[in-house]
């Protein structure tokens, strides 16, 4: 079994911002590997996040941000558990780069059930025609349209898009991990979007 010294404890503490004694758990399950340590931690964080799911969320953060020279501005709206994590620079550079990723991708709403009915009945209607005109055969349309409406929805949704700082996760994954590493609750509420001479 391997040795686990205080200094690469503290080495994982750093990088994942969890507690001593999980921090070397971590690294006896994984037999002194730090990679594999950080792995361990992040799933267990994940685990625990989703268990949070249920609690309130009353405090959080109202950001902003405007880019190209004030073309474009979003508020946002991130809420967590307590004050002390809303003062917090981490979860204060979530809320920033959550405002700055809304400014880029220009999602339609927070998540896929908040997308608004007639919107959907409309891209529907619109993917079906397409379809119809494709010249595919009538049996397999509704499995196209699927399809093309599931697609939709992970481009629109904003939890669902790929992070732009990090396309390699989504911009849901991004608020788990936080969560998991502050121990709290957090959400996105909601989002305003503007962009000069956009209706």
């Amino acid at each position: 079994m391997a040795e686990i010294s205080a200094k690469d404890v503290k080495e994982l503490r750093d990088r994942t911002g969890a507690g001593m004694m999980e921090c070397k758990g971590a690294l006896t399950e994984a037999g002194g590997d730090m990679e594999r340590a950080i792995d361990i931690l992040r799933a267990k964080g994940a685990a625990k996040a989703a268990k949070r799911a249920e609690r309130e969320t009353r405090e959080g953060a109202i950001g902003s941000y405007i880019h190209m020279g004030g073309r474009i501005g979003v508020l946002v709206e991130v809420g967590c558990e307590t004050d002390f994590v809303a003062r917090n620079d981490e979860f204060q550079k979530l809320v920033r780069d959550i405002a700055m990723h809304i400014a880029a991708a220009a999602p339609v709403a927070v998540r896929r059930e908040d997308f608004p009915a007639e919107l959907i009945a409309r891209e529907r209607a619109v993917y079906l025609e397409q379809t119809k005109e494709s010249g595919k055969p009538e049996q397999i349309w509704n499995k196209i349209v699927d399809g093309k409406l599931e697609k939709f929805y992970a481009e629109g949704a904003l939890l669902e898009q790929p992070f732009v700082k990090n396309p390699d996760i989504t911009v849901g994954q991004l608020v788990t991990d936080i969560s998991a590493r502050t121990g709290e609750k957090m959400e996105v509420r909601r989002f305003a979007r503007f962009a000069l001479g956009e209706q």
